[in-house]
């Protein structure tokens, strides 16, 4: 088998596996199909009425100047397209309905999806290209199912019951114009498969110009921008991009276009050929002229559904682009689930404990979407080697562990197991006792809360980012947080007070009033253990003392674990674990570690930087 037709065979593989996955989707809307294909049915039975009522006025009605014939056959053919008319009306309702729902159901699903992704999938994967999938994608899917389905029952139906008619009235201009079908079938797989390539590249571009646009739209982009002056690079870049969606786009509609001027051509000749034939016939008394005029009614019924179903084929084609591109996100691997038979963790206690872990970064394979990534990316980068090699470690409740080291030891990964943002590769990580793999991941994330360096608040009100932890929280619980987090005095000297807008990912608040923000959020959620990842690193002394005050609040009787660099942070922590390639090296408190001059009284000699 040639490579070619190793794709060919491929491609036809998994457009029959998308149209299945399609299937799942359409299944709820079973009765509205059924609705929609009966209306269509019926329409194209409808419109038969007409070519044979012009037959017998034609050939009745007008040579016997019968006056109530013709008024009861042209009464009829005002009837039949009123009914075709009430058909249209319910086919386009049913279609909407179909249509609309359809896009609701995979955008939710793919919604639903990316939340159950790992982490690991947000570092590989470029936001725009996400979200074209969600808008573009699913649009594209969508009109698959229902304006492809529908063209093609509908042109089928009509081409079926055409035919019939036409033979009924005259099977032998019935097939001469049955000659020219090859033409209308052999060129659609060609121009099918060119629209397809062209679609597939088109998508692509798409998703390349929105990813650009969501990265370059939010604060920090835009400040990046402006501080190296990129602003004409930039829109070149874009402009480039935006370039390349255009060609491909004029290919299409001039592929398309040409293609369809084609078998218009195709369909004249052969209603030219029935128009002189049947003159012909008709000369010859072989059939009468209300016979030739019903036939030349039905012709066009047949050439339009025959080029409907050409083109419903290469719609069919390039529609398929987008079926496989909405799959291939809800078929992307999950490797952070819940296991069969997890359980609630209930009233923790923060008891955490680390079993000879181990763990290196899963390949991008199990993890990512290939298709999602920057197209010239060269591969993964994280490192393909175990970043933790036996760490074991038991917190108690309510005890601070400070974790120090240099970077890439394994700090972060390491405090990343516990809420299972990673799975470890070798030991166990354990939760009050319990392998935090055995329970339920709703409930594990509700015992852990994180304040990382960068906290992150949604462009939305301050009561809003804080009721994020618990919705329904009263005035007076947002008043309570808030004080513990040192930041209410702040938040009650604003105008708008609790409803002020943070702006986006909270850059009209300062580094300091974020981390509190922060604080103030886990404070409501209340949880048992706290991971404070660099939490004051980027802060002045004044923020820091600030951030400093309320964390001593925030983790009174609750576990943590602080990853940190600055000696003010950690030397007060119960017990300090140094890190090293992965390794546990060190351990004790603050004077403990200095008595045993180690890395950590070497580092804290050179500076008030330790180990980083």
């Amino acid at each position: 088998m040639m490579p070619g037709d190793a794709e060919a065979v491929k491609g036809k593989r998994l457009q029959r596996r998308s149209l299945g996955r399609a299937w799942q989707f359409a299944r709820p809307y079973k009765s509205m199909i059924f609705l929609f294909l009966a209306a269509i049915v019926a329409a194209a039975l409808v419109e038969l009425v007409a070519p044979f009522a012009f037959r017998r006025i034609i050939d009745v009605a007008i040579p016997e100047s019968d006056r109530g014939a013709i008024v009861m056959l042209a009464s009829l053919v005002v009837a039949a397209a009123l009914v075709d008319a009430g058909l249209a009306i319910v086919q386009r309702w049913c279609s909407a309905r179909i249509g609309e729902g359809l896009i609701y159901d995979l955008r939710v699903a793919l919604f639903a999806k990316v939340q159950r992704m790992p982490v690991a999938f947000f570092t590989r994967t470029q936001t725009g290209a996400l979200t074209s999938r969600l808008n573009n994608d699913v649009v594209g899917a969508q009109t698959a199912v229902t304006s492809t389905l529908g063209s093609v029952v509908s042109n089928v139906v009509v081409l079926v019951t055409t035919l019939a008619a036409m033979a009924a009235l005259e099977w032998r201009l019935t097939l001469l114009a049955l000659v020219v079908l090859p033409m209308f079938i052999i060129p659609a797989k060609r121009v099918g498969r060119r629209l397809q390539d062209i679609q597939r590249q088109n998508m692509a571009t798409n998703a390349e110009m929105n990813n650009q646009m969501a990265e370059r739209f939010n604060v920090a982009g835009a400040l990046l921008v402006k501080l190296f002056g990129r602003q004409t690079d930039e829109v070149d870049m874009f402009s480039g991009r935006a370039a390349k969606v255009r060609d491909t786009g004029v290919r299409a509609a001039m592929y398309g276009r040409v293609f369809f001027v084609a078998l218009g051509l195709v369909g004249a000749l052969g209603a030219a050929a029935i128009y002189g034939v049947g003159a012909l016939l008709v000369v010859d008394g072989d059939i009468s002229p209300g016979t030739l005029v019903a036939l030349a009614a039905l012709v066009t019924r047949v050439y339009q559904p025959l080029t409907g179903l050409t083109n419903a084929r290469v719609d069919l084609m390039t529609a398929m682009v987008s079926f496989e591109r909405v799959f291939e996100v809800l078929d992307a691997p999950e490797n952070i689930q819940d296991r069969p038979g997890a359980i609630d963790l209930v009233d923790p206690t923060g008891l955490v404990e680390f079993r000879d872990v181990w763990f290196r970064y899963p390949a991008a394979a199990d993890v990512t979407v290939r298709s999602l990534e920057a197209p010239n990316a060269l591969g993964g980068t994280d490192p393909d080697r175990d970043v933790l090699q036996g760490v074991s470690l038991v917190v108690r409740p309510g005890e601070t562990v400070a974790l120090v080291g240099s970077s890439g030891s394994g700090k972060t990964t390491l405090s990343g197991l516990i809420p299972r943002l990673y799975d470890v590769t070798g030991g166990a990580v354990l939760l009050d006792g319990h392998d935090v793999r055995d329970l339920t991941q709703h409930s594990l994330r509700e015992a852990i809360g994180v304040v990382s360096q960068d906290p992150h608040l949604f462009h939305d009100s301050i009561g809003a980012n804080l009721r994020y932890a618990k919705p329904d929280a009263t005035i007076a619980e947002l008043d309570a947080a808030c004080r513990g987090a040192r930041i209410h005095d702040m938040i009650a000297d604003l105008p708008d007070g609790y409803d002020t807008v943070v702006g986006e990912r909270g850059y009209r608040m300062s580094g300091g009033e974020k981390q509190r923000l922060a604080i103030a959020r886990l404070l409501l959620k209340n949880p048992a253990v706290m991971i404070l990842d660099e939490a004051t690193s980027h802060l002045d002394n004044e923020n820091e003392a600030a951030v400093q005050a309320a964390l001593e609040g925030a983790l009174e009787g609750r576990t943590a674990l602080v990853i940190a660099h600055r000696l003010s942070t950690i030397r007060d922590a119960d017990r300090i674990v140094v890190l090293d390639n992965g390794r546990v090296v060190e351990t004790g408190t603050h004077d403990e570690l200095l008595r045993l001059d180690g890395a950590y009284a070497a580092q804290v000699r050179a500076g008030d930087a330790v180990l980083d």
